[in-house]
């Protein structure tokens, strides 16, 4: 029976951003990035702030990225990490311990799984559950999955790209790739280096894919000009970009995605596909946010593809919302 004190919280700990929901309300959305003193392992600054950091600090002070394609890399800084965003929320004394909803990529180890139950205690809370985040999208964005008949959404985030069939409160057929985001800003890193000879930083890259990005090419060019470092002097040089460079840049992870939601498919049974024809498939996540996306994998995948209206936000909601379906969802919430 639930406490009328209990606080409920849903909590998408992603490779990039994490998001707190309380009922229908994010309390947080803030990048997944720890700046720590090294020799102390002392936490100086979280989410933006931290992030703003990055390539900019002596090496006194480092900057992390506690989880890496989804799962927990630096266990200490990520249970440090959820605490502070916890009673943050929840308030630092904590006399009514909140109840969470984590969320984890699907088909995640049994270690992995362990190492985000274990980080969602260390954080004090009541109670500590595990959804796999394509189920708490689908519960995000209201698909109807308590039914029998089909639906498929890709979960695009920055650790991961994750292609699910859902039914009945559960996942039928799933996979996840261990890459996201980050592998195409990683991409454009490659693709500028390659064409103009200038090497740039991560955070740059993300700011071309944010601003100037598409998945395919646009009637209207977008130019950006960043600064970079020449590859034979080592000297700073600036740079101007196109949308056109950028699509050039994302094709090859674009189709990774392409072949993981193809693989899902052929292993659907075709009474779902038929559903999934007609209702289309749901994208999520902050690549979902890309110019171009739904039309891209509209044309590979011959279904339709839409983008959800909360895309950064439907896991953290739907994972906030699996907390009033613990019954129905019991088949499908991780093992801890």
């Amino acid at each position: 029976m639930p406490s009328l004190f209990t606080r409920e919280l849903g909590i998408d700990l992603g490779t990039c951003n994490t998001v707190i929901v309380e009922g229908n309300q994010v309390m947080v959305d803030e990048p997944t990035v720890v700046a720590i003193v090294v020799n102390e392992q002392k936490i100086v600054e979280t989410g933006k702030a931290a992030r703003d950091m990055y390539g900019r600090v002596s090496d006194t002070i480092e900057v992390v990225r506690p989880l890496r394609n989804g799962v927990i890399a630096e266990y200490e800084i990520t249970e440090k990490l959820l605490k502070r965003m916890v009673r943050n929320v929840a308030g630092a004394m904590m006399l009514f311990p909140p109840r969470i909803m984590l969320t984890a990529p699907y088909g995640i180890t049994s270690v992995e799984s362990r190492a985000v139950h274990e980080a969602g205690l260390g954080a004090g809370p009541r109670e500590v559950y595990i959804v796999p985040q394509p189920l708490a999208a689908a519960l995000g964005v209201d698909l109807p999955i308590m039914t029998p008949s089909g639906n498929m959404i890709l979960l695009l985030g920055g650790g991961t790209f994750q292609a699910a069939v859902l039914a009945m409160n559960d996942v039928v057929r799933a996979e996840t790739l261990r890459t996201g985001g980050l592998r195409m800003d990683d991409a454009i890193i490659d693709y500028v280096r390659k064409k103009y000879g200038v090497i740039i930083g991560q955070p740059t890259a993300e700011q071309l894919k944010i601003k100037i990005g598409a998945a395919v090419p646009q009637e209207i060019q977008q130019t950006m000009e960043v600064q970079g470092q020449d590859q034979v002097t080592g000297l700073p040089r600036p740079v101007a970009l196109t949308t056109d460079d950028i699509v050039d840049a994302l094709q090859e992870p674009l189709q990774e995605l392409v072949n993981c939601a193809r693989r899902v498919l052929e292993r659907t049974p075709p009474e779902l596909i038929a559903d999934i024809i007609d209702r289309g498939v749901a994208l999520c996540g902050g690549v979902a946010l890309t110019r171009g996306i739904d039309k891209y994998l509209t044309k590979a995948l011959g279904i339709p593809a839409y983008q959800v209206d909360n895309p950064t936000t439907c896991t953290a909601e739907g994972a906030a919302r699996a907390l009033g379906m613990r019954a129905a969802l019991s088949r499908s919430l991780m093992p801890t």
